[in-house]
């Protein structure tokens, strides 16, 4: 089992292959974190950094634990506390963090092409842990993954993303990765939110009726409006946009079926989704969280050059 690549900077940069080594590897990795001993020695001669320049709870943790899970040997930076806040560059930053031998590097930043940036310049393989409004690859593994359990397949499978598209990066990695997997995408949300060019772009359906488009999906993955990148107003106030686009139970309870409800988190409950469905038997999150990890241990179990989990 090997990647395409030497580090994960997108799914814009992996092929199929690359996708469903992932996945089945991930796969293998939850069955490890079954045991009653969770921890593995793939990593043991490994040294990672999270190298964190914006804030993050859950990536960030997910990471972390990931990274222990596989007995590397883990450094957490945060900027606030470093001397990127006294002026110094980020290549400075990375190239005095290798000068202490560190293998790889777990990187988010606010700026879009910044983990890209660093792959030109340092020897070190990089993971991008979320990059601005451009891409959240691991996110969208994860997302598959649980969708994948949940529905037995990603080909066909019909997948509305829901929301704040223009930006999340989130969206954007999980539209790619669908589409190369030959699931159907629908995005929707206020047109102010949806990108104009996204259609012909990115190959997927608009919509901007809520109703019809749970109607239509299999799996509907809803994003939390992101009002810290927003730089001018876009809907009049969250509670217009919770009425016209927030998934209520009593808008589930009307559907002719099913559907599953995916969120990447955090959630603004009242918002996008309403308590009673987010907590309901539709949702999936807790096991979107809990696929986080072993999505994380395989991405850095493979490109560390990793064979086979089963073997630890």
């Amino acid at each position: 089992m090997q990647l395409s690549t030497r580090h994960l900077l997108g799914i814009k940069d992996l092929t199929p292959g690359d996708i469903s080594i992932i996945l089945n590897t991930a796969s293998q990795f939850k069955e490890v974190l079954q045991r009653p001993i969770k921890k593995v020695p793939s990593l043991r001669d490994i040294t990672i950094i999270n190298l964190f320049f914006e804030n993050s709870t859950r990536t960030r943790i997910s990471f972390e634990l990931a990274e222990k899970r596989l007995s590397a040997d883990v450094i957490n930076f945060t900027a606030s506390a470093s001397s990127v806040s006294k002026g110094e560059t980020l290549l400075d930053t990375v190239n005095n963090i290798l000068s202490m031998k560190v293998d790889m590097v777990v990187m988010r930043h606010s700026a879009s092409g910044a983990p890209h940036f660093l792959a030109q310049h340092i020897p070190a393989s990089i993971i991008n842990a979320g990059d601005g409004i451009n891409e959240h690859p691991t996110q969208a593994l994860l997302d598959a993954l649980s969708i994948s359990e949940k529905i037995g397949k990603l080909k066909g499978t019909k997948v509305a993303i829901i929301g704040d598209i223009m930006h999340s990066r989130v969206a954007q990695s999980n539209i790619y990765l669908l589409k190369k997997m030959g699931a159907e995408v629908t995005v929707c949300g206020p047109p102010t939110l949806i990108p104009k060019y996204i259609s012909k772009a990115l190959k997927v359906e608009v919509s901007y009726d809520l109703k019809e488009t749970l109607e239509w999906c299999d799996v509907a993955n809803v994003l939390r409006i992101q009002l810290e990148r927003q730089n001018q107003v876009l809907f009049s106030s969250l509670r217009e946009y919770s009425l016209a686009y927030g998934i209520s139970r009593r808008l589930l309870d009307d559907l002719k079926k099913d559907i599953v409800v995916m969120h990447p988190g955090p959630i603004n409950r009242g918002v996008e989704l309403d308590s009673d469905v987010a907590d309901s038997k539709h949702s999936i999150i807790l096991q979107q969280v809990e696929n986080g990890v072993a999505v994380r241990m395989a991405v850095l179990f493979l490109l560390s050059g990793g064979r086979n989990p089963s073997d630890n």
